[in-house]
């Protein structure tokens, strides 16, 4: 279904006339999209789109915008009292027996924290998502608060936004505007958005562009000025709301939401690695979210985002992690599971996989399952890409973590250890990214893919000549791939964690001497890890941080931090430690 299949009809209100288009059953809550500036509803097609599978979903062009009349004279025409008349009306005509669930950005999410904040909407609405808009009685108290207690980090803060806001002054200036949006400027715009916000073509912007851009500077001149300098004291949300940060927003700050708490009793927060307009570059993602929290309010349950630090980056993203039958691996899928992500727990051990998943859902995941695979092999790992993407979707955040360790002198490491480790550790990394990667960036909806390498791949050492090539070539293979990703928006990072209490050494080959030995050093190996005792779980955090922040090189433990510093400034060092032979 695409807005093509819309049902449009004209509601009218205040002499003039909206246009509004209806998709899905009516018989199903009800969710109104309201666009924002200089857009037309179009915006949300991609949105809107993938929720009428689930929901009764309304769009309608603000007046003045898209195939809705303007009002006559402009001047006067767009306050919010007569936007906040244009949204009873529309909620009145699609939905007159029940509350709908109003989703804004931009303008739309302006216009939509009245509706929300009002007393004569109470009632008719019953959840608000907000994106890239706040409300202008919450900034006009923010900006009141940094001018009264002007310290140096609030002064700071104001400046920043103001920097961000240089568009809002440039409306307010007499006809240029409106010279502008139907010269050059509207004419040059869907490129810009191309080029500056990643905005792929398709049925956005309209050809109502122009006219919306210059009718649409009337929001600006008829709210902006009266509101941040009277803003209303009684400005609180009278239902659920869930807050939606893109954190490479071009125009607003994060910091504009820090007092939200004080204006939303029930709120919800979520970020995004994405720019301003994230209903086209990121509708997946917004329609998990937007979904979930509909459906908690329906239900009369809290919405499920997950706990922690994290909730607010990865709830509800499908996230996909190798290796996670133990260790570092099942600690990364817990933690995700924790702050709310659906998982994928790959292991070559079914039990160990099926018992992750199984944890994964307790830990608060909103979805998990184990799958089987031995990621060196590469059909296995091209079906169980197959089978992930037909049952689970493509993959947001992708964890190669899968390794086995080897340990010996060059000259006693066989070409067949040789096959092993590299298979495993390199090989298994490479099908992981080619084949997950590979979807990530045909969606094109950014994404982030983590490959667990090691301290050896910048430690050189006598014992580790066959691991340490192999973790070596994750972290080179990790910082090629980043380059060539970015313009994806897709994050690349190698996470190097150093000495990790796992059971790593417990299936590590020590090549040269006999069982009996190999057994030896094997214990030996394992006691000296247990004695260092860091837990996988701290490496686990490590990475979800290093995910969050889109950091390329991440070593975790102290002694390897200490190495990766001493490798890029006194690398000399390193290599006269490498030539003492350990003691196992």
């Amino acid at each position: 279904m695409t807005l093509k299949d819309a049902r449009e009809r004209r509601v009218r209100t205040g002499g003039i006339e909206l246009c509004v288009a209806e998709l899905g059953d009516p018989g199903r809550p009800t969710v109104v999209l309201v666009h924002g500036y200089p857009d037309s509803k179009e915006v949300w097609s991609e949105v809107a789109a993938r929720l009428a599978a689930d929901f009764h979903v309304v769009l309608y062009d603000v007046r003045g915008h898209g195939r809705s009349t303007a009002p006559k004279p402009l001047r006067g025409g767009f306050t919010l009292a007569k936007l906040t008349d244009d949204f009873l009306a529309v909620a009145d005509a699609v939905s007159p027996d029940r509350p709908v669930h109003l989703v804004g950005h931009d303008w739309g999410s302006v216009q939509s924290w009245e509706f929300v904040t009002v007393e004569r909407t109470r009632g008719r609405i019953a959840s608000f998502t907000s994106m890239s808009g706040p409300s202008l009685d919450h900034f006009g108290h923010w900006i009141d608060a940094r001018l009264k207690r002007p310290t140096p980090r609030r002064v700071g803060q104001l400046l920043g936004q103001g920097a961000k806001s240089w568009y809002v002054y440039l409306l307010h200036t007499p006809v240029l505007p409106e010279l502008a949006w139907r010269g050059p400027l509207g004419k040059r715009w869907p490129k810009l958005l191309e080029r500056a916000e990643k905005v792929p073509a398709g049925d956005y912007p309209t050809a109502t562009l122009p006219s919306d851009a210059a009718h649409g500077a009337w929001l600006y001149r008829d709210n902006v000025r009266p509101r941040l300098r009277h803003p209303r004291s009684d400005a609180v949300a009278h239902v659920p709301v869930q807050l939606i940060t893109p954190q490479g927003d071009a125009f607003l700050s994060e910091r504009l939401y820090d007092d939200l708490e004080r204006w939303v009793p029930r709120l919800t927060r979520r970020t995004l690695p994405a720019k301003h307009w994230v209903p086209r570059t990121r509708p997946d993602q917004l329609v998990r979210w937007i979904a979930e929290f509909v459906k908690s309010v329906e239900r009369g349950e809290p919405s499920r985002g997950g706990s922690g630090r994290h909730a607010d980056r990865f709830g509800g993203q499908l996230a996909l992690v190798t290796g996670a039958g133990s260790g570092i691996g099942r600690a990364t899928a817990l933690a995700l599971a924790e702050a709310g992500a659906r998982v994928v727990a790959v292991d070559r051990d079914a039990g160990t996989a099926a018992r992750t998943a199984e944890l994964a859902l307790a830990a608060g995941a909103s979805g998990a399952w184990a799958e089987t695979v031995d990621v060196s092999d590469e059909q296995a790992m091209e079906k169980l890409a197959e089978r992930v993407h037909r049952e689970y979707g493509v993959v947001d955040v992708l964890v190669n973590n899968a390794g086995i360790g080897v340990s010996g002198s060059f000259f006693t490491t066989t070409p067949d250890d040789w096959r092993k480790v590299l298979d495993v550790n390199l090989w298994g990394v490479i099908h992981g990214c080619r084949l997950f990667g590979a979807r990530m960036a045909e969606r094109g909806q950014g994404g982030h893919i983590v490959n667990i390498a090691s301290a050896a791949a910048f430690q050189p050492s006598r014992a580790l000549p066959a691991y340490s090539t192999s973790k070596a070539a994750v972290l080179m293979l990790s910082e090629c791939l980043r380059a060539e990703l970015a313009a994806k928006d897709i994050g690349v990072t190698a996470i190097c964690p150093g000495i990790v209490n796992t059971n790593i050494t417990s299936t590590t080959r020590f090549t040269g001497v006999d069982e009996t030995e190999a057994r030896r050093r094997q214990e030996r190996s394992s006691r000296l890890y247990g004695k260092r005792n860091y837990p996988p779980e701290k490496v686990a955090r490590a990475i979800l941080d290093a995910v969050a922040e889109n950091r390329a090189v991440v070593p975790v433990t102290p002694e390897a931090r200490g190495a990766y510093l001493l490798s890029r400034f006194v690398p000399g060092a390193l290599r006269k430690v490498a030539r003492v032979e350990p003691k196992l």
